[in-house]
Parts: structure tokens; sequence; C-alpha cells
């Protein structure tokens, strides 16, 4: 039940503090200076990361019954080139070359674009909304010489709305043209910068004491589970359709690391290939999810230049085409339950369609789970639909089969293009290479073997580059014939699609720091963490009234039946006042304190106090953790949780 005043100034210097005091985390290595997009966790962030993980994992892998794999994170170079990493995955940069300064091109264009937006709100004297900056985005705003109170044309100011609504979806050309447009320079000096080049964001590595086997850290976890389809398809017996699961740590050289958690360089994932029928991609637990209404903003709203929200169904969403798909949108329907189960604020919460040009070039639809915080809207899940890429270009790379065999119960007839190869000739025409021609005519597609076909009749050959040879192969009509033939099939063979929430750990973490944190009305020194006692770093806060010996064994008889009920607790039997040992673990998010005093002694009674509204009860031990675990584990109110115990009233000051 919590009271958390709906309209209040976000402090930053309060979240900041409390983060810092309660080491939630911090800067990795900051007796050497630190190092730019790398944190450690304290305990309390430890657990914190540890409860939404465990949250997840029940919530995903429990309840959808999924397949969970671990698998390594260094990575040979091979697989990451045949997924296209190694030659797309990349952000845009610019530098400067009087200084050698360098900005991540996007980043930087939000930056002075909505600099010169303020700038022509205080001209205008139109009022901010009410939320404290951090102190790195005050120190990058000061070097904005845009930031200064000018008033801008209307039309101007149209565009540069228009341009940040789009800014996720331009290539590094269009970024180019926009600087060159809006005239950005070098935010500090003013001095112009060279055009976007593209920065491959992975950590390259050497596997080995040679130093010749090429690698990487990985920058996601997925490729490790569509290696292992076949294997995962096995456990699942043959079934279809079937998810797997890894929760484990990638890895990608930001650019310009900023907004602490939310782009960092080591980061926790946690990410689901869900694998299906391309023909069916129907799901038998969508009408649970049906009737949930997301606030989403389509690309077709995006592509016009606004950033209005739709109030949608998630039925309508998937009946209307919005959303691709039934089973696209019933993840998009678990992502959502999921957030509001760890505490987030929903009113903070979007989906957020890719556009065309924003959109890997093979998926068909993909979806972002953005939440809000006091650095604007983050992506925080991505919800795609990665249709057979992935397992057709590791298929088509290996020469092994990532497919699925299901028996018809009806025969049906094909026509199909069909290669034949003459391998009496084709090895001693092709000598070492006759294997790496063989297999680029096998593995090609339909529409690729009826250009071949076509190409063979015309000119009698076929001239084709094959990968790993260094000339251009002919191909002459009497080594092979391509002609389309009638066959009669008993066995259905497939490569399924994939739909893939992917989740950032780290940055739910942090939007949920925000989410849960405020002041109380009454006292704005007195800062809360409202987390939900399911992912609450510690349960409960053991306060015995004072440092008298009578105590000592209660103290130690409550925290053992604590532990044995699987509740964590702490103890705090300091000679501060329980209204300050209160409001210490009330900024760690404590939601339960359980307090010892003399008529504990008499009646064996303590009292239980909320979080939030600072409420008290009274009972028995044994019923104040009945209590607890009513509320932690099975998602109980106070109320609900608490409705044997008596009201009392007292002690806190």
């Amino acid at each position: 039940m919590s009271v958390k005043p709906a309209e209040q100034v976000f402090s930053r210097e309060q979240f900041d503090g409390i983060l810092r005091r309660r080491f939630f985390y911090a800067p990795s290595f900051d007796l050497y200076g630190g190092v730019s997009g790398l944190y450690d966790y304290g305990p309390a962030g430890c657990s914190l990361q540890a409860n939404i993980i465990d949250l997840w994992k029940r919530h995903f892998i429990l309840e959808e019954d999924m397949l969970e794999v671990d698998c390594t994170a260094l990575t040979p170079h091979e697989v990451l080139k045949t997924s296209g990493h190694v030659d797309k995955f990349a952000d845009w940069m610019c530098r400067d070359l009087k200084t050698g300064e360098i900005f991540r091109a996007d980043h930087l264009v939000e930056e002075v674009l909505e600099a010169r937006l303020k700038g022509d709100k205080e001209a205008r004297g139109i009022a901010h909304e009410p939320i404290e900056e951090s102190e790195d985005k005050k120190k990058r705003k000061k070097k904005v010489k845009e930031i200064k109170a000018i008033k801008l044309e209307d039309s101007v100011v149209q565009e540069y709305e228009t341009v940040l609504a789009k800014i996720d979806g331009y290539s590094g050309l269009e970024l180019g043209d926009i600087i060159k447009k809006y005239e950005i320079g070098n935010p500090a000096t003013g001095g112009p910068l060279e055009p976007p080049i593209e920065f491959n964001l992975m950590f390259e590595t050497s596997i080995g004491p040679s130093g010749q086997l090429r690698g990487f850290l990985r920058p996601e976890t997925a490729q490790g589970q569509f290696l292992n389809f076949n294997k995962l398809l096995d456990c699942n017996n043959n079934k279809m359709p079937f998810a797997s699961a890894s929760v484990g740590k990638s890895f990608r050289n930001e650019i310009s690391p900023r907004a602490g958690l939310l782009r960092v360089r080591e980061f926790l994932m946690a990410e689901i290939e869900h694998f299906v029928d391309p023909k069916d991609k129907s799901h038998p637990r969508f009408h649970e999810v049906k009737d949930i209404k997301i606030r989403a903003l389509p690309k077709d709203v995006q592509a016009a230049g606004s950033t209005d929200l739709t109030e949608i169904t998630l039925g309508d969403a998937v009946s209307t085409g919005m959303i691709d798909n039934e089973t696209l949108g019933y993840f998009v329907g678990r992502i959502y339950l999921f957030m509001c189960k760890i505490g987030m604020d929903e009113s903070r919460m979007r989906f957020r369609q890719h556009m065309a040009n924003e959109m890997a070039h093979y998926a068909s639809d993909c979806w972002d789970c953005e939440l809000q915080s006091s650095y604007g809207w983050v992506e925080c899940v991505g919800c795609a639909d990665r249709s057979a890429y992935d397992l057709s270009v590791h298929s088509a790379r290996t020469n092994q089969k990532l497919v699925v065999r299901e028996a018809l119960e009806e025969p049906i007839v094909v026509n199909e293009f069909e290669v034949d190869i003459d391998k009496k000739k084709f090895g001693p025409r092709y000598r070492r290479d006759a294997g790496k021609v063989e297999q680029w005519l096998l593995n090609r597609t339909q529409c690729e073997r009826e250009d071949l076909a076509a190409e063979l009749a015309k000119n009698g050959k076929i001239v084709a580059k094959i990968p790993d040879v260094a000339e251009p192969v002919e191909i002459e009509s009497s080594l092979v014939n391509i002609e389309k033939r009638e066959r009669k099939e008993h066995v259905r063979e497939y490569v399924p699609n994939v739909i893939e929430p992917s989740f950032g750990i780290g940055r739910i973490l942090y939007s949920l720091l925000e989410h849960s944190f405020w002041n109380r009305p009454e006292d704005a020194d007195r800062s809360v963490l409202s987390f939900v006692p399911r992912i609450a770093p510690s349960k409960v806060l053991v306060v015995p009234l004072s440092s008298n010996a009578q105590f000592t064994p209660l103290v130690t008889q409550l925290t053992r039946e604590l532990r044995k009920a699987h509740i964590s607790a702490k103890v705090d039997d300091s000679s501060a006042s329980i209204g300050k040992r209160y409001a210490r673990n009330d900024e760690m998010g404590t939601p339960f304190g359980i307090t010892i005093d003399f008529q504990t002694v008499s009646d064996g009674t303590v009292t239980i106090r909320e979080r939030d509204t600072t409420e008290q009860r009274r009972g028995t031990i044994p019923d104040v953790i009945a209590a607890v675990r009513a509320m932690v584990f099975e998602g109980a109110t106070w109320d609900e949780g608490t409705a044997k115990l008596a009201k009392f009233e007292g002690q806190e000051a």
C-alpha cells in the first residue's frame, strides 16, 4: 500500500546520495580514478539484482516451461562473422579532428537540439518539467553554446521535434546531413566535426597462446542458444513450439558511456529465444493477455514526427496488424506483467515499435519496452520477430541442418528446383575447392536456384564468387544440372522463426530505483525506496528497543525463525532512535520492521511496521512471520497479510 506522492520533484542529489551511501552500485576501480562504463554492485545492488533475476526466471522460465542454457562469453570470430555482428554491430561516431574528442552522433544531435529547444522555452517563458538533472548531464549542457534563451521560429521548433522523434531511425549519412544542416559542432569549442563513421562495439581478443584464433567477448547471449538448437529441440522431445532462455554477461565497447547503468560496457542480459512454426505464429495462451491495455508508440506515428501514445489492448493491436502476430503480442503482454510485478510505474512505461529504417533487415516486427527516467525514455527490453535469419545463416556456414522435421498425415506434392552434380567430373575440375563449390550450389534458396537455372540455360555456365575461394568460379552445364521437378513429401522440413524478448537487467534495475524513489511530504530529508517486498534487497529490519540484555536472546530467536522461513533480515541494535533506524532502512527499501520491546519479554508479541505508510500491527512472532511470508512470497497486501494482527500505535519517533 504505497503512499508515494503523485507529483514530486525528483532530486538527483538526494537520489545519488542514497545510491552512494547505501552502496547499491559504484564506479569500478574508483581508487584508480575509475573506468567509464564499468560499475560494481554493492550488497544492496547484488541482492536487488538477484531478486529481479529470480522473479524473471519464475515468471518466464518456470511459468512458460522454457529450457535454460548457460553459454560461454568468449565467442570465435567465425560465429559472429556469420551472425553479422562483425560487419554490422556498430554505432555512428564523429570526431573533432583538432582536439581528437569523439562523440556518438545520434546522442550529440539529441543533446544539442534538446538544448536549443530548452533555450526556446526559456525565451517564451514556458516552464520545464520539475526534474533535476544529473551532474554529468549538467556539465555537458554547460558546454553546449546553444543553451541560451533564444526564441526559435515555429517551423524550426517543429523540425527539431520531428528529428528527435525519429532519432533512433537515422543512418550515418542522415545523421551527417542533420549535423551539417543544423551546424552542430563540438559543444565545447564549436569546432567542426568529421562526418559520422561506423564503430564496431565488440571487444576483440585472442583465444589460446598462439593468438591465431580470433575471438570476441559476446555482445549478446543469443548466439549460443541458436547454435545449440538441435540439442534443445531434442531436449523438448522434438516438439514445437518451444523456448530457450539464458541469463549472463554481455560486453559492448560503447563510444560514450553515460547515465550510470543505462549505457555501460559490461552488463547482465536475460534473453529468450522462442522457436515457432513460420506458418503458425498463433499462441495458445494469447487469450490470457489479449485484454491488457498498453501505451503504444507505433512506427507510423514516429514516422510522422510525433511521440503521441496510443492506448490499445493487445488483442486489438494484433487483430489490426499493429503487432505482427499473436506470439509477439503474447510476449509483449508477458513483459508488461513482469514489469508490473517487480514494481515499475505503469504510467512511465511504453512500448515503442521500431521504424522500418531502424529495424534489423531480417526482422519482421520489433517492439521496445521503454521506461521513463530522469534521462528520458530508455529502451529496457527489446521484443523482436527475428524470422529464420539466425538458424539459416549458421546452417549455411556449417553445412549442418538446423531444422524441424514434422511427419505429414497426408503427403504433399512439391515443385522445386533441384541441383544434380556430376561428382566424377567435379573433383578433378575444382580439386581442393570442390567441396566448397558443391556446398555453395546445394545451399542456394529456391529463388537463387531459379536464377542459376536461367543463367545456365542462357550461357551454358554459371559464374559465381564462392566464399573462401580466391577467384570467381565457372561452373559449366556439363558439371551441373538445375531443373524444376515434382515430388511427393511425407515429411515437412522447415527452419523455425524466432521471437526474441531481450532484457537489459542493469537498465531495468536503474529504472526501478528511480520509479521507487520518493521523499516523505512531512520531511523532505527522509527518502524512501518503495520496492515491492518480493524484490527488496532485505525484507525485514529487526529493531530491539534498546541495548537491554533481555532483548538479546529474543533478537537471536527472531532472526533464526526468519532465516528458517527463508526471509532475509538485518538487525540494527545501534544507539540511534528507532525513528532514525527505520529511516535508514527506508532508504534501503526494506519493506518491514519488527520491533522487540519490553512487552515482548512479558508476552512474546512484537510490532511489525510497514515502510510506506509507517502503520504498525502487533502479534506473536509466529503470526508476524506468517504475515511477512504472505506479503513477500504470496503477494498479499499489507491489510491482507496482517488481518490477524492487532493495530498498534506508538514507538516510532
